[in-house]
């Protein structure tokens, strides 16, 4: 437990002064405009006009069409191009779909391997690019649906989308870069070199710019690795420095997302509130995952082997049971996707709290959009509250109405719907069953936890699936891309609605969305919404999987 107070503590404070920074870089002109001259002379070819909602979202949509074709022609010419000094191949078309739409949408779901399948340029030229843009689309979000709150115009994409990648990302990823070389991460365009081991026999060692892919993919709420391990393999993730620095990389940026949101709305004690729900959510997720990976299975019953060092199938033993659990909880909480250990091997209720994060997708979130999620649940929150005191319901002064609670459990039921019924037809189809490597419960909990990762803009897995399949890859290829957008159109276009309402200033019988009955409420509507939408699907596999199978 102290591993996760020096983690999540330590991200929390370094969050503030980086919120502070961030704030200062992404909405300049709102704020102290110290750093606006940065951007007058890239910004210029693109131009600097506001924009109103629907502009900025066609802006976006345009901008990561782009983005998918780069990378989807990237992979598929890689054979020809250079940078593939291991003479990397040409790639399925459906799997080519998979990873362009897993990286644009900042999932990162990987269903290959990446020493065996993609050259140096594809990792650097396409999917590291992407893990940066992506990221910065997200942050991009944010700020306009905070100016917008604010009662401002929401600004330009591609002023904010630039301001994102490389006053932001950039910098904070050199920092982090930096430090994982120094512990040990290898950073060449070298290709794979053959070792010859102790037993005398000759292994080949993959190897490559490992650090700055490592580092992006966890500041960017990316996950996807550069082995297929991912932060499990010794050169992605050498030693217990490294493992800290990758920890607090994960929920740095989304925790510094919420301060900046509060500075720009000018409300931080709002901030506050909507921090420590998450905050909350965060370590009630970390207390139970460790409590339940302690817990012996029946499959260690009478064996003459230690029952309190807690379950270290599929762990790294030098970070033991706890640091594995951390790294779940963290990486879910916030959309990452990467992994510090096998999630196929935790234990079934252990299994279920980074499946929790994702299904309820409220803390910190990813890069941006963890925050825009949260708006969501806080519309709902508002528009039941004002229903109870018989108020008409007000967010910082808008009127929320019913177009504007329709478009936001819109939003939040679409992401019930791609999991629970990409889980259902995956499960009575040969297209999941065929493709398990367990039956029961665990299997079911395979698929949905597959469907799960892939709406949460996710990434990570259980991975007793064999998932590279054309089914597989379509289907997930397309909830990505629907899951990613459609919750950052909708509260674009509800903070739109809500700015061309007039601002009614707010008295002594306006909802307080600065206290403890507010944070109340918030949590309160996360967890219903989450209970009643998931709790069944949960007593299918990870629940039913405890009771078969836990002492």
């Amino acid at each position: 437990m102290l591993l996760v107070l020096i983690i999540i503590g330590g991200a929390a404070l370094l969050s503030w002064p980086l919120g502070r920074y961030m704030t200062r870089v992404m909405d300049p002109d709102g704020g102290t405009g110290a750093m606006t001259g940065v951007f007058r002379g890239i910004a210029g070819s693109l131009g600097r006009e506001e924009q109103d909602w629907k502009r900025y979202v066609f802006a976006m949509l345009a901008f990561n069409i782009v983005m998918f074709t780069v990378v989807y022609l990237i992979q598929a010419t890689q054979q020809w191009l250079p940078l593939n000094p291991d003479g990397m191949g040409a790639v399925r078309p459906d799997l080519m779909f998979n990873t362009a739409a897993s990286f644009t949408t900042n999932t990162n779901l990987q269903h290959y391997s990446g020493e065996s399948t993609y050259s140096y340029l594809t990792q650097l030229g396409g999917l590291m690019w992407l893990q940066f843009v992506s990221a910065a689309t997200g942050l991009a979000a944010l700020v306009a649906m905070a100016r917008g709150l604010a009662g401002r115009s929401l600004g330009n994409f591609w002023l904010d989308v630039q301001r994102a990648s490389f006053l932001v990302l950039l910098p904070v990823a050199l920092v982090f870069a930096a430090a994982l070389v120094l512990g040990g991460v290898p950073m060449t365009f070298g290709g794979s070199v053959v070792a010859t081991t102790l037993e005398g026999v000759q292994q080949t060692i993959a190897r490559g710019p490992v650090a700055a892919f490592v580092t992006i993919k966890q500041l960017g709420t990316n996950g996807g690795g550069f082995f297929g391990p991912n932060s499990t393999h010794p050169l992605e993730n050498p030693s217990f420095w490294t493992n800290m620095i990758q920890m607090v990389a994960i929920i740095i940026v989304p925790m510094a997302c919420v301060w900046m949101f509060g500075r720009i709305i000018g409300r931080m004690r709002h901030a506050v509130v909507i921090f420590a729900v998450m905050l909350v959510f965060v370590l009630i997720k970390t207390t139970g995952a460790v409590v339940f990976e302690t817990t012996p299975t029946q499959a260690f019953a009478g064996l003459p082997i230690a029952q309190d060092v807690g379950n270290l199938e599929g762990k790294e033993l030098r970070f033991g049971a706890t640091g594995g659990t951390l790294w779940a909880v963290l990486a879910t909480a916030t959309s990452n996707g990467s992994v510090g250990a096998m999630h196929d091997s935790l234990n079934p209720l252990t299994g279920m709290m980074p499946m929790v994060g994702m299904w309820l997708n409220e803390s910190f979130g990813g890069v941006g959009v963890g925050m825009i999620n949260m708006f969501l649940y806080i519309v709902v929150a508002v528009f039941v509250a004002g229903m109870m005191i018989g108020r008409t319901p007000e967010y910082l002064g808008w009127r929320v109405e019913s177009r504007e609670v329709k478009l936001a459990l819109f939003a939040l039921l679409a992401h019930g719907v791609f999991i629970l019924g990409g889980t259902a037809i995956f499960a009575a189809t040969p297209w999941g069953a065929a493709t398990l490597n367990n039956i029961g419960p665990h299997g079911f909990s395979e698929i949905l936890y597959e469907f799960t990762s892939a709406t949460a803009n996710n990434g990570s897995g259980f991975e007793g699936l064999g998932d590279n399949t054309v089914p597989w890859n379509i289907a997930t290829g397309l909830v990505m891309l629907f899951a990613r957008f459609i919750p950052i159109i909708l509260p674009l276009a509800i903070v739109g609605f809500m700015s061309s309402k007039r601002r009614a200033a707010e008295s002594a019988g306006t909802l307080s969305v600065e206290g403890g009955v507010f944070a109340t409420m918030l949590a309160v509507t996360v967890i219903v919404v989450g209970a009643l939408t998931f709790f069944p699907a949960a007593t299918l596999g990870p629940i039913a999987e405890h009771v078969m199978f836990m002492n």
